[in-house]
């Protein structure tokens, strides 16, 4: 007995998705359980049906097809993802280059039930091919209690690497994000500056700076050249004071430059 596959269709243009619709329903072994006219519209819609298969228009408003995927990848169980796309060939070249699975519209149906006929979850490795078709998110992704939730880059004022774990910061609450500080920092120099070594914080969010006695002694390991910075107590040091929140940020010495800047 063949498996009945969940379907979700993701396009901001109705025309696309009716055609779409058309087509999978002469396909018996798929059920169209939701309708999305954006990436974070797929994510969310995900969540509540937890589909097997999702169908993704890579241009889209709001998120694009590029970063639902990412953000669909964080899922317990990933949907398998075919892309959809108008003629882009640098897409199309990315796609050919890494495997990855593409419909070109105007779609066809033989074209389509080959796709899904072979629909599998995307490698990580194909993903991180990808990310130069979007090279900066606007959500950042956190598994929480069986599901993904998106938090908005604009809204984050901290990132602190706390162990193996990133600590999101934003006026509402805390998230906990499984990556690395130096691949953000890479990823949003231009939205957070490195006021230390384990903690970026967000230009919008940085209202100024004091100087204050510290309270007690303590090492700081240097982020350049891994030396150790004593802090003794009575010294004095620079904090950054945050917007929305009352907390304040240590600037290490090697990053004093910027307070120089202000």
């Amino acid at each position: 007995m063949t498996a009945h596959l969940k379907l979700i269709i993701a396009d901001d243009e109705a025309p696309a998705r009716n055609r779409l619709r058309e087509l999978l329903a002469d396909i018996s072994t798929i059920t169209i359980v939701a309708e999305a006219q954006n990436g974070k519209e797929a994510l969310n819609l995900a969540n509540e049906h937890h589909p097997d298969i999702v169908l993704l228009d890579i241009r889209m408003p709001s998120m694009d097809g590029i970063e639902a995927a990412q953000h669909l990848q964080k899922m317990s169980k990933p949907p398998a993802i075919i892309f959809t796309t108008a003629f882009d060939s640098y897409a199309m070249q990315a796609f050919d280059i890494n495997a990855v699975d593409y419909l070109l519209k105007p779609i066809r149906l033989a074209r389509l039930e080959t796709a899904i006929s072979k629909a599998r979850a995307l490698l990580p490795s194909q993903l991180e091919a990808l990310a130069p078709l979007n090279p900066q998110r606007s959500y950042f992704s956190i598994s929480e209690r069986s599901r993904v939730l998106l938090v908005p880059i604009n809204e984050v004022i901290y990132l602190r690497a706390e162990l193996k774990y990133i600590t999101v910061r934003t006026a509402e609450r805390e998230y906990l994000l499984e990556e690395s500080l130096t691949h953000l920092e890479q990823e949003f120099g231009d939205i957070f500056v490195r006021l230390h070594r384990n903690c970026l914080v967000a230009n919008a969010y940085i209202v100024g700076y004091e100087k204050r006695a510290i309270e007690s002694s303590r090492d700081i390991q240097n982020e350049h050249d891994n030396q150790t910075e004593i802090i003794e107590s009575g010294d004095k040091q620079w904090f950054a004071l945050l917007k929305d929140i009352p907390e304040t940020i240590a600037v290490s010495r090697r990053q004093q430059h910027i307070v120089r800047k202000t």
